[in-house]
């Protein structure tokens, strides 16, 4: 499947900035089942510096600053992706490994993927431990159990008790809040399963990309009707890492694109830096269109 993506991102100002400094998380980047083909970055006004990179997680980064006054920032990104279908859901659902078998391997990590995992059971800047959130999703769990068995489970749980509501959370509200008011968006619901699923010792990464949407039958797409999306993914000691949307109660294949993974939605945010001036407020308008092309 191949797909075109344009993600544009305007901030309008109240008074002019001066300048700024920005890093982005807008670039594509290739997995185990996703190429991309081409892409392009264009930031308004021009600036009088940008270059592209890598982060620490090997996600494609793109720095500029611009040094002249400005009231709108504009960025501009389209990506050709193509994405691979292939067995890895079904092969991932056949492994039999279970928690308390991931659980001692992590316990003695004798591999170079086993102790880059642990990363992802640590507390992240926007996802703590603790032993509520363990007890939300231990009964997920038993001895019979394989692992991916019991995330599902827990996927399941997640998508059946919460309600997707956008006026009730901000990029800020503590995942004790999440789990009171069972509500939330897909950034709710992937830190929540980092929270809970990291409490029982398990390697969760937070994935962060786009999600095609289709429209009802007979009705035109809209442009700019997609949006960006939030998962998570699990590690498997042999395998890999396994994607859950929790949202959608399902596990990934070739509608999730990826842009960037993380330990939360604070190591791969879609535009963070530093303005100069520009007033007491700012704007922000966000238009996603994922097209299969």
């Amino acid at each position: 499947m191949k797909y075109k993506v344009r993600h544009l991102t305007e901030y309008e100002y109240t008074a002019p900035v001066a300048l700024c400094y920005n890093m982005a998380h807008l670039l594509p980047r290739d997995t185990q089942n996703q190429r991309c083909l081409n892409r392009r970055i264009k930031v308004w006004p021009k600036p009088i510096y940008q270059s592209e990179g890598q982060d620490y997680y090997g996600n494609q980064t793109c720095y500029f600053s611009i040094e002249e006054p400005h009231q709108k920032l504009s960025i501009d990104v389209i990506s050709y992706f193509e994405i691979q279908t292939t067995d890895f859901i079904a092969q991932a659902e056949a492994h039999p490994m279970t928690l308390g078998e991931l659980k001692a391997l992590l316990a003695q990590p004798n591999t170079a993927d086993l102790r880059m995992a642990k990363e992802f059971v640590l507390n992240s800047p926007q996802v703590r431990c603790s032993k509520p959130l363990a007890d939300y999703a231990q009964d997920c769990f038993s001895d019979d159990m394989t692992l991916i068995q019991g995330v599902k489970a827990f996927m399941h749980k997640v998508f059946t008790e919460f309600r997707f509501d956008p006026t009730s959370t901000t990029v800020a509200t503590p995942l004790e809040q999440v789990l009171e008011q069972k509500s939330g968006v897909c950034q709710d619901f992937a830190h929540l399963s980092l929270g809970c699923l990291r409490s029982l010792g398990i390697p969760t990464r937070y994935m962060s990309g786009y999600l095609e949407t289709l429209p009802p039958p007979g009705q035109e797409k809209l442009t700019g009707a997609d949006a960006s999306h939030a998962w998570f993914a699990v590690f498997i000691p042999d395998f890999g890492w396994v994607e859950f949307d929790p949202t959608n109660d399902i596990m990934p294949t070739d509608q999730h694109i990826v842009t960037a993974f993380g330990r939360d939605y604070s190591d791969v945010t879609p535009l963070q830096g530093v303005i100069f001036e520009g007033g007491d407020s700012q704007t922000l308008s966000v238009s996603v269109d994922v097209q299969r092309v």
